[in-house]
């Protein structure tokens, strides 16, 4: 199950609706607990740029846990040159991109 904070990715076999094209990494800020089909899951988030690692749009989205593919969190990294986490800007500490 995928928790505020992950980075997952939504194709095909998350749901039918990101097949092809249509896939997309969500960087997820809830997860919802209202009752549905057994093995979904109502995840909001918002859909990330991989290129750059920006928010672009806030989703909320129906998929199957079982199809979602959670990117590992980066353990022990701490940020390197003069720009720090600190100093990214509001968006960016909160959704960690």
């Amino acid at each position: 199950m995928p928790a505020p904070g992950d980075l997952v990715l939504l194709d095909h076999r998350a749901s039918v609706q990101f097949a092809g094209e249509r896939g997309l990494w969500l960087r997820v800020t809830s997860v919802d607990d209202r009752p549905t089909y057994d093995g979904w899951v109502w995840l909001t988030g918002y859909s990330i740029n991989q290129a750059t690692g920006e928010a672009m749009a806030r989703r909320e989205v129906f998929v199957q846990i079982a199809g979602l593919r959670v990117q590992p969190r980066k353990t022990g990294s701490t940020p390197t040159g003069s720009t720090s986490r600190r100093n990214a800007g509001p968006a960016r500490r909160r959704y960690g991109v």
